[in-house]
């Protein structure tokens, strides 16, 4: 959502500033003076960089920060002790103590989970404000902007390296996330931690830890690779490149070809869908939890989590390898995790399409203001 975004705003400044180089703004449809130009631009583009950032915030804070806590939480559970009943009948007769302990009545545990801090956007952040300050839903903020640098840095030295071709940079957008391994280990372990009181640049994963996740992250890289190829293979196959390019071409074909060019759209787009779905979506969770699993042995969870994944991980100092397996990683992630990341995901969609209805009506508000047309319906 947020690389749309970034395309989206990129059109709206360009067209705002192709009309003001060609004077299409100096008149309205109804060829009358159009009154301030410079201020409808100035409102449109300061619009869409507040929009730019709204979306980035949101995508940040929910879909990075939120996010990733759910992916790692392990619900606590509470023990409670019951002594057992000593007879089924209701009328039957209570036992003093010296019967209970002759009849060996032994009391039972029962364990309940509690809600994960995380089964709501709401309880997460005020979970954070509480344990971190008011900035912590910002938190890794730094390692991030740092990460994104870098990586845009890399990505073009190796697309130029490899050549333009479209399959060269697939594979420059892999090596640059295996490169950066480390740096992303750092932002997940700053994200997952109580803070620390070292600053971010020195709390880097060692070299040992950063091969343990050359090979998720590589197939989390690939998986990403794989929602533009699936698309784009499918456009190829079902020769849709004519009709997008010239109209007239749709146009002139039946009723039925017609629906079947759309359907034939429709199922483009749902590949690449059903492909972020099906593999990013776990790629993506096996990874921080991979990451998780190798948070040193001094820092401490934000959230309740269990760093031996149900048994499954052993420490290094008993001979264990100290770090989850891909497909343990998943498959102590269970169902009732993979729904709570699947609703935080919708919730997300649906923040981001409402903020940015809210900016495209006040850019037609601060348009019409600003035109002296402003109706009131």
């Amino acid at each position: 959502m947020s690389g749309i975004a970034h395309h989206l705003v990129k059109r709206g400044i360009d067209a705002t500033r192709e009309n003001y180089r060609s004077g299409s703004f100096a008149q309205d449809g109804d060829n009358k003076p159009f009154g301030h130009p410079h201020a409808v631009a100035v409102a449109l583009i300061l619009t869409s960089v507040l929009w730019f950032f709204a979306l980035s915030a949101v995508q940040y804070v929910f879909g990075g920060v939120v996010a990733t806590l759910t992916m790692i939480e392990t619900p606590t559970a509470t023990a409670f002790k019951v002594d057992p009943a000593e007879s089924d009948e209701a009328d039957a007769p209570l036992l003093d103590a010296d019967e209970k302990k002759s009849a060996n009545t032994e009391p039972e545990l029962f364990y309940v989970k509690s809600k994960p801090i995380t089964s709501k956007i709401r309880t997460t952040i005020k979970h954070l404000v509480a344990e971190a300050g008011p900035w912590s839903r910002f938190r890794g903020l730094q390692v991030a902007l740092a990460y994104h640098f870098i990586h845009h840095l890399l990505l073009q030295l190796l697309t130029a390296l490899f050549g333009g071709a479209m399959i060269s940079q697939s594979f420059a957008a892999v090596v640059t996330a295996v490169v950066l391994c480390r740096l992303q280990m750092l932002w997940t372990h700053v994200v997952i931690s109580t803070p620390s009181e070292k600053k971010w640049y020195r709390r880097f994963p060692t070299i040992d830890a950063g091969k343990k996740v050359i090979l998720p992250t590589a197939v989390w890289a690939l998986a990403q690779q794989a929602t533009i190829y699936v698309p784009i293979t499918l456009f190829v196959i079902f020769d849709l490149e004519g009709y997008f390019r010239n109209s007239s071409v749709f146009n002139e074909l039946s009723p039925m070809q017609q629906k079947s060019v759309m359907l034939a759209s429709f199922a483009v787009m749902m590949s690449g869908i059903a492909t972020a779905v099906l593999m990013v979506f776990p790629a993506n969770v096996v990874l921080k939890r991979v990451q998780a699993s190798l948070l040193p042995e001094e820092n401490d969870s934000i959230v309740p989590f269990d760093r031996t994944f149900a048994g499954k991980v052993q420490p290094q100092v008993v001979g264990g390898t100290g770090v989850v397996s891909m497909l343990d990683a998943w498959k102590t992630f269970d169902w009732a995790a993979r729904f709570r990341l699947v609703k935080l995901y919708a919730k997300i969609f649906a923040i981001q399409v409402s903020t940015t209805v809210f900016f495209v009506l006040f850019a037609v508000f601060q348009v019409r203001m600003i035109n002296g047309d402003y109706i009131l319906y």
